[in-house]
């Protein structure tokens, strides 16, 4: 049984705009797709993996500490993979000109990382914990605290974005994108609270493994 969510999800009503209406037309991949962009350590500062030291201040909110592991789906780390992250601040507004509710903006907080995963395919983000937004998708609809993450392989063409989600969270059992996700893996998008990790007197920890799988594509016939 597939654990991908349906690209139409008729609850998540903007995806009747999105959604393919015909099958997916296979491409074969040029030089292009298939040798660059590259990416390297070069392109990444350690430091864009620190949220919280962008700006004189200090941003508002909970400190949090997010690391894990990204792995295949034999359970073998994968090296050397940027992992990008962006989320709303603690009052569950992002630094974008669409967003305009009515929340502060933080001015030492952007929401935005990244870093290379190591030999062991761990990586580690200090960020703040985000805030629940309203989003207009129902009647006094919220979304829960959550951070979007992107997996880049060596190319664009390699890419999975994915967002993960907090434990205890009283409004994830409300969330029409969650619920796209088949019940048997919604626990997979779901960080565990990591209290051995955390550090102390300066930020708890959550830890959230990835795990990536090969898509299988049909031969065209």
């Amino acid at each position: 049984m597939t654990s991908d969510p349906p690209l139409a999800w008729a609850p998540y009503l903007s995806t009747a705009l999105r959604a393919p209406g015909l099958p997916p037309v296979p491409l074969p991949a040029g030089r292009t797709e298939l040798t660059g962009p590259v990416f390297g350590e070069s392109t990444v500062d350690p430091a864009d993996a620190d949220l919280t030291r962008r700006h004189a201040g200090e941003p508002q909110g909970e400190r949090i500490v997010v690391h894990g592991r990204v792995l295949d789906s034999d359970g073998r780390p994968i090296p050397n993979t940027l992992v990008e992250c962006w989320q709303a601040n603690a009052a569950g507004r992002y630094r974008h000109q669409v967003d305009q509710w009515a929340a502060p903006l933080d001015p030492n907080f952007d929401g935005v990382g990244r870093c290379f995963t190591d030999s062991e395919g761990r990586y580690r983000f200090v960020t703040i914990k985000p805030g629940a937004y309203p989003w207009g998708n129902h009647p006094n609809a919220w979304r829960p605290q959550h951070i979007h993450f992107s997996l880049f392989g060596r190319a664009f063409t390699e890419r999975l974005v994915t967002q993960m989600y907090f434990p205890g969270d009283p409004l994830l059992g409300h969330d029409v994108i969650l619920g796209a996700v088949p019940e048997s893996a919604r626990d997979r998008l779901v960080a565990a609270f990591d209290l051995p990790n955390s550090v102390p007197e300066w930020a708890l920890a959550y830890r959230w493994d990835i795990v990536l799988r090969a898509t299988p594509f049909e031969e065209p016939a």
